[in-house]
């Protein structure tokens, strides 16, 4: 039973994260915090050695550097800042470069799809919906943390968490 909360949380979390961003731009600084805390309780639940779940963190503070530097000129929300941060630590050095690469490829083709859907009028159906006008309006940004939650969830059989949950069962 725990396993299989170990197999789910880190996905919940990621699809709420990028649902919450498509419908209100906004992904809660509780998304993170929860997934940094969920990290190191699957951790020692585990038994993930020390330097293991050290190294992890240290992951994910380097992301945190290099998106609020991204964030601080513009590029970027912060909520996707702290969510790049929180996932680097689900999936540690031996993943973080894939999950950038992922993040960007996913990133720009809803980007670009979002830029192609502005330049066309919405349906009124859509403009009478909040989270489909605010997604439609050219002054808003792009729901990014849909591409970071979408490259996460790609990676996340891969790590190190996901490995021990299904060799403990």
């Amino acid at each position: 039973m725990f396993d299989a909360a170990i197999l789910i949380f880190f996905p919940a979390l990621m699809a709420y994260a990028a649902s919450s961003d498509l419908f209100t731009m906004t992904i809660s600084n509780r998304i993170s915090i929860a997934l940094v805390i969920g990290f190191l309780g699957f951790a020692a639940a585990t038994g993930m050695p020390l330097q293991t779940v050290g190294m992890h963190l240290l992951c994910g503070l380097a992301i945190l550097v290099i998106t609020f530097t991204l964030f601080a000129f513009g590029w970027i929300g912060g909520g996707d800042a702290k969510l790049a941060a929180a996932t680097a630590v689900w999936l540690g050095w031996a993943l973080v470069l894939d999950y950038g690469a992922i993040s960007a490829v996913l990133g720009g083709g809803l980007t670009l799809l979002i830029v192609f859907l502005r330049k066309h009028p919405a349906p009124r159906w859509a403009i009478e919906s909040d989270w489909m006008s605010r997604l439609h309006d050219n002054r808003n940004g792009v729901p990014y943390g849909i591409a970071l939650a979408a490259a996460g969830l790609m990676l996340y059989p891969q790590t190190a968490v996901w490995t021990a949950a299904v060799a403990a069962s």
